[in-house]
């Protein structure tokens, strides 16, 4: 090994000093490269990866965030139906409730029958299909808007709507009311 040192500190004592410096300017930037391919770039493209992980793990965040928020409301507004089934308001009879409320909107029941209603293990279903014949829009907007608004959870499942043809300014109108209660 001190015999390769000899050799090349003999060469280099045989270069004229302008050799001397620029083999030392090609050995100083070959140092300089491989310094920059063996550190500075593997470190450089850590960083940017681990950079990006965080801007997507943020995204993620975000997202997550947001549906959390949409769960909480969903699950608050499915509290409050609950809480409508389960009051003890709720037990009144569907078709004596439909006959109060067409009276207190000036409406005049052609039919009321009861449907097939499913049922699960916590709720069950009472539907009642209701026609009304010869009403105003505004008569049927609130009696559609007085079975929304009652105290008893009741949901308007279908809707039909038909002009007359004999007065076009009446409406023939058929939907289906559902009730819950517990089981």
């Amino acid at each position: 090994m001190s015999e390769w040192l000899g050799r090349l500190r003999a060469a280099w004592e045989d270069l004229s000093l302008r050799e001397r410096v620029l083999l030392g300017a090609a050995g100083g930037t070959a140092a300089l490269v491989l310094v920059y391919f063996a550190l500075v770039a593997p470190l450089r493209s850590v960083s940017e990866r681990a950079s990006s992980g965080v801007d997507a793990a943020e995204q993620q965040l975000e997202a997550m965030e947001r549906l959390r928020g949409e769960y909480l409301e969903v699950a608050g507004r499915l509290a409050a139906v609950e809480q409508r089934i389960r009051d003890k308001g709720q037990n009144s009879n569907l078709l004596t409730l439909l006959e109060s409320l067409a009276e207190t909107s000036g409406v005049k029941l052609e039919s009321m029958e009861e449907r097939q209603a499913g049922t699960n293990d916590t709720y069950g279903e009472t539907k009642v299909e209701v026609a009304l014949d010869s009403v105003t829009l505004t008569q049927a907007v609130s009696y559609l808007h007085n079975i929304e608004a009652s105290p008893q959870l009741l949901s308007v499942k279908s809707l039909r709507v038909k002009t007359r043809n004999d007065d076009s300014d009446l409406l023939d109108v058929t939907f289906t009311v559902s009730s819950f209660e517990p089981l």
